[in-house]
């Protein structure tokens, strides 16, 4: 039981959760510094609910990509040897998986009330995230739809503190919006540079991609482009969320410093080091933006 837990956490990529979870819990300190009446209670009880509804929509999310793609996977000499396609998982244990996840996120969403809104909007964003899996079959533009699902983790959170004042006056959303519109443009832009790798294989079986478009030159022009869209967000969220002061801003230009060198790393002729930039950069910009974020809210 045990092998098959450690089997399923990485054929999930459980640590991968660490790309999102930093961004909705800087969206959850965001909302809770502009929040009246709160208590360590609320707090600690919403800080739970975030995380129990991250990890258990993110991996419902995941495992469903595994069950929709394996046969691509099988076929795809980088992938083939994926829990499901080399039979260390089988297809049953993986949809149980997903199912209770599935289940688990939309019990989780409970511990806002009497916040509704986490319950209401569940299925309708579970159903989201998992259309993603889907996306490369008949669009070049799933990495974006990739990124808009990473972008409902702040916004999600947002809601979930400040569901009756979003009800109230939906301009309230606006800095969790602004926060993930960069989060979506971060992702989409790494996760074209991730794309590159399978540019021939997805040339060959007619999956749709940014560079199976653009080619692999063309493809790291547009994540440039999108990197440098993340960063123009990030600086202008203090403008709808004054409460941001000089620490985010420090950190904001170690994020720009830091997608420069994922940039540098990357080349259409040498796409060797794609691995470094997209684990160990990225989790560092999410990482540290919470950091810089917090610290300078809390510090204030």
């Amino acid at each position: 039981m045990f092998a098959r837990l450690r089997h399923i956490l990485e054929m999930i990529r459980f640590s991968h959760t660490l790309f999102a979870l930093p961004f909705a819990l800087l969206a959850a300190v965001m909302a809770w510094n502009v929040t009246d009446e709160l208590s360590a209670a609320r707090v600690s009880r919403e800080l739970l609910g975030i995380v129990l509804c991250m990890v258990t929509a993110r991996s419902a999310a995941m495992a469903f990509n595994r069950i929709a793609d394996w046969r691509f996977d099988a076929d795809n000499p980088r992938t083939k040897m994926r829990h499901i396609p080399a039979g260390t998982l089988s297809v049953a244990s993986v949809v149980a998986f997903a199912v209770a996840c599935s289940i688990g996120f939309v019990l989780a969403t409970l511990i806002f009330l009497p916040n509704r809104l986490p319950l209401y909007l569940s299925v309708p964003v579970l159903a989201f995230l998992m259309a993603y899996s889907l996306s490369k079959r008949f669009t070049s533009a799933a990495h974006f739809w990739l990124g808009a699902a990473l972008m409902l983790a702040p916004i999600s959170a947002w809601i979930a503190i400040r569901g009756d004042a979003v009800l109230a006056d939906p301009a309230d959303l606006l800095p969790a919006v602004v926060l993930g519109a960069a989060v979506m443009l971060w992702v989409a832009g790494f996760d074209i540079i991730y794309a590159c790798q399978d540019y021939a294989y997805d040339r060959e079986v007619g999956l749709h991609s940014v560079p199976t478009r653009l080619g692999v030159a063309g493809a790291l022009k547009l994540a440039a482009v999108c990197h440098l869209g993340m960063v123009l967000l990030l600086a202008a969220l203090p403008w709808v969320y004054p409460e941001l002061g000089w620490i985010y801003g420090v950190g904001i230009a170690a994020v720009a410093a830091l997608l420069a060198y994922e940039h540098w790393l990357v080349r259409p002729d040498d796409l060797t080091r794609v691995n470094v930039a997209f684990f160990q950069v990225n989790a560092v910009v999410s990482l540290g933006l919470f950091v810089v974020g917090s610290l300078d809210l809390w510090s204030r």
